[in-house]
């Protein structure tokens, strides 16, 4: 089953409530999956960076602003990563590192975080070279629970539910994570993206 929201039906309230349920979702997800071609996954952003990517879907879509009460849930989401009931695989884009959110300063300092949590236990940190040469066709980017994939598409949320899709994501993010570089090369990658930060 496939179903979606508009985003501004869901964010009628603001960004606080959609946040909300974002915890409980991930609170109840023993293991997920995220493919996360062009940002930094929301539970590894820093405050400042998650503060950027919500102060620009308010003002895309028009909706109330309450942008420090959605990144304190954000934040507050993150606690998963380290309550040691979680685990993450996790693949960002080579071009996650780049995409600016921010400016330098913001991008530094979310890049060093990247560094300083690769290692946690509750996650595998891949990230996808620009270059690699992948088992399947661009796709953008998802997550997934035990039960459903959720996409964020420009005007809704979209989850899937049904069993045989789920499967297909499994495979999809099998081949994502096959090409995906982990560990030393990982951190090389993410070092010379903070490079091109230091000197921007």
């Amino acid at each position: 089953m496939t179903s979606s929201t508009p985003w501004q039906q869901r964010l009628s309230t603001g960004t606080e409530d959609v946040q909300d349920e974002v915890i409980g979702w991930y609170q109840q997800t023993r293991h997920g999956k995220a493919y996360v071609p062009n940002m930094i996954w929301g539970t590894l952003q820093t405050e400042a960076y998650a503060t950027v990517i919500l102060r620009r879907v308010v003002e895309f879509l028009g909706v109330p602003d309450d942008v420090p009460a959605g990144v304190a849930k954000r934040m507050e989401r993150q606690q998963v990563l380290y309550d040691g009931e979680h685990r993450y695989d996790v693949v960002l884009g080579e071009q996650a590192l780049y995409t600016n959110v921010g400016g330098g300063p913001v991008m530094r300092d979310q890049l060093e975080r990247l560094l300083r949590e690769m290692n946690l236990p509750s996650l595998s940190l891949g990230i996808l070279p620009a270059t690699a040469e992948c088992a399947i066709v661009p796709v953008p980017g998802f997550n997934m629970g035990e039960d459903r994939a959720h996409y964020e598409l420009v005007s809704c949320g979209v989850d899937i539910t049904d069993a045989a899709e789920l499967a297909l994501h499994r495979r999809a993010f099998d081949a994502l994570s096959g090409a995906a570089h982990y560990g030393d090369s990982a951190t090389r990658l993410i070092d010379k993206a903070l490079a091109f930060w230091s000197n921007a």
